[in-house]
């Protein structure tokens, strides 16, 4: 599917240096290509959120033509580069995580049920899968209360980007 490409890729700056790096991590061919279903792991990695349908949307724009179903590093380089420095898809700041946790905490108690989150996580907006959930219950679930004491979770969250 991927054939070599012998056209040097240059790199430009440190942040050009990180993409190159983490799309890499993909080259398995050490072609200067990825198949277009690594593209939202790479860009995760580089700590942007996008949505699943903003995912489409970035292989939309990326997937090479000449090669379907592969993205080449050129591209990836000049699109993720505009897109981390124009600020798109970055995490919400702890400051937005900590309202929209306090809009879903009705009573005001600090704390969600795992039912609760679990209901909300993979009902509305955008669900998490089964496997998203429990990544995530594993870190946010209090092992004593058994329920997600958010300001804690949010700190745990920060603590682990940093």
């Amino acid at each position: 599917m991927m054939q070599s490409n012998e056209i040097e890729v240059p790199i430009n700056n440190d942040l050009e240096r990180k993409i190159a790096d983490a799309f890499e991590v993909f080259d398995h061919s050490q072609s200067k290509m990825i198949d277009v279903r690594e593209v939202s792991t790479v860009i995760r990695g580089l700590g942007c959120c996008p949505s699943e349908a903003e995912v489409q949307e970035i292989i939309v724009g990326l997937e090479d033509p000449q090669f379907p179903g592969s993205v080449h590093l050129q591209k990836f380089l000049t699109y993720v580069s505009q897109l981390i420095t124009e600020h798109r898809y970055e995490p919400a700041s702890p400051e937005d995580l900590l309202d929209a946790f306090r809009t879903l905490d009705s009573k005001g108690v600090g704390y969600l049920t795992k039912e609760e989150i679990s209901t909300y996580m993979t009902q509305f907006g955008e669900p998490f899968s089964q496997e998203e959930l429990e990544e995530m219950l594993e870190i946010a679930i209090d092992p004593q209360t058994k329920t997600v004491p958010y300001e804690y979770y949010i700190n745990q969250l920060m603590h682990n980007v940093t």
